[in-house]
């Protein structure tokens, strides 16, 4: 069990910007999202927990090992996929990872053949070693992408809004392949998507302005929202009334018409009891701290 422990962390850049405010999280194997709209620290929490950036105060424990103290230990066991990564023009799906499993200090070259053609063939790309990446489709590019981070053997894997960009089949087939290689390491998705953390994490982080709003598992989440959530159509130009009178946490254009949710503890006249989801408890959060 791989166990990533962060401690009463801040981060307060020197123009006085504080971009994490003690902040506090346990994470084991598995998957753990950490949602979070533009600009709400979650870049820098992650330049934090792989040792590139060092904490004004507070600690990251990644199994038992101080990070900042020593930088090196995460990175060796770190995988790690940005929302987008650059590729060398001209060079093939197998070379590519060759030349990156060297340079994650795999020098044994039977050991790097078979990481590769495991790998390829785990991400479905077997068929296409020997193709260009830089003419993959996007999916194929992200599934690339996860055979880069998963090269030697890494005990925590990053991935950046890794669904971005791509059509339903794909993002489906990325979501599982990510739910299957979770078994063993910790995964921490970060983005903004709130279907796809409600589909693959056991445990989520809802972080704004650096701090952490909520944590815990999603459904349990979802349960404490049960009978507080409302829903009706408005005018367009009834949407500053409502505002002013009640919790607005959303609204959203359904063929051409505005719905507004709004959060209340006692029903709401002409409004609709709505089935909680997690975008709810992200809006509702959101707007319980703006």
């Amino acid at each position: 069990m791989n166990i990533l422990t962060i401690n009463n962390l801040s981060l307060i850049y020197k123009n006085g910007f504080q971009a994490i405010k003690d902040i506090s999280l346990n994470i084991e194997n598995g998957i753990f999202g950490l949602l979070g709209p533009n600009g709400a620290g979650k870049s820098s929490l992650m330049k934090i927990i792989v040792g590139l950036q060092k904490p004004t105060s507070g600690k990251i424990m990644f199994n038992g090992m101080d990070v900042s103290e020593n930088p090196d230990h995460i990175k060796q066991n770190l995988g790690f996929l940005p929302q987008d990564f650059g590729v060398y023009p001209r060079v093939s799906a197998y070379d590519l990872l060759q030349h990156i499993a060297i340079l994650k200090g795999i020098t044994d070259s039977s050991e790097r053949k078979s990481q590769i053609l495991n790998l390829l063939e785990k991400i479905n790309l077997s068929d296409f070693k020997n193709k260009e990446v830089h003419t993959f489709s996007g999916g194929m590019r992200q599934r690339f992408g996860i055979a880069q981070a998963l090269l030697g053997n890494p005990k925590i894997i990053i991935v950046d809004e890794p669904t971005a960009g791509l059509d339903p089949e794909e993002r489906n087939r990325f979501n599982s392949l990510l739910n299957e290689i979770s078994n063993d390491v910790i995964v921490i998705l970060s983005t903004h998507l709130v279907e796809d953390v409600r589909n693959l994490c056991s445990e989520v982080a809802i972080i704004n302005n650096g701090r952490l709003l909520t944590k815990g598992n999603p459904n349990k989440l979802i349960a404490g929202l049960e009978n507080k959530i409302w829903s009706r159509p408005i005018q367009n130009d009834q949407l500053e009334h409502f505002q002013s009178n009640y919790r607005i946490i959303s609204q959203q254009l359904i063929e051409r018409e505005l719905y507004i949710t709004a959060f209340s503890e006692r029903s709401l006249p002409d409004f609709t009891s709505v089935h909680p989801l997690l975008e709810h408890v992200y809006f509702n959060t959101l707007s319980q701290n703006s």
